[in-house]
């Protein structure tokens, strides 16, 4: 039999749970908090998921990565375009997560809302 790293399966959803830093292990080690994969009928294999602060961690890993320089050296739009980025990805509810997207970017906490408000201005308007 193929064995289970070697598999289709596992080559077909690997790109997937690296790009969301989750971790791919036997399912005899499965825990409750993990996913565990069946193919026809058969525990494959089990991913166990990133902790949301770990999560935006591996996203402005990989956005630095797709930029090829550091968040900080980007130019000021670019920067804007990583804050908007990270906000559709959800990284701002998480805990700190203003001041873990303005250290990766140079920045002040000040600076990051102001992009953030320029992004939504309507959610800023009273009724």
């Amino acid at each position: 039999m193929t064995e289970p790293r070697d598999h289709p399966f596992v080559t077909a959803v690997k790109p997937l749970v690296d790009a969301m830093g989750g971790e791919l292990m036997d399912p005899a080690r499965a825990t409750p908090d993990d996913v565990v994969l069946t193919w026809e009928g058969q525990e494959l294999l089990a991913v166990r998921l990133p902790q949301l602060s770990d999560s935006l961690d591996h996203i402005l890993a990989a956005l630095e990565r797709r930029h090829g320089v550091p968040l900080s050296q980007l130019d000021r739009k670019s920067k804007q375009d990583v804050v908007r980025i990270l906000e559709a990805r959800g990284a701002f509810s998480v805990r700190h997560g203003v001041e873990t997207v303005a250290g990766a970017l140079g920045v002040s906490r000040f600076t990051v809302y102001n992009y953030l408000n320029r992004e939504n201005p309507s959610k800023n308007t009273q009724a």
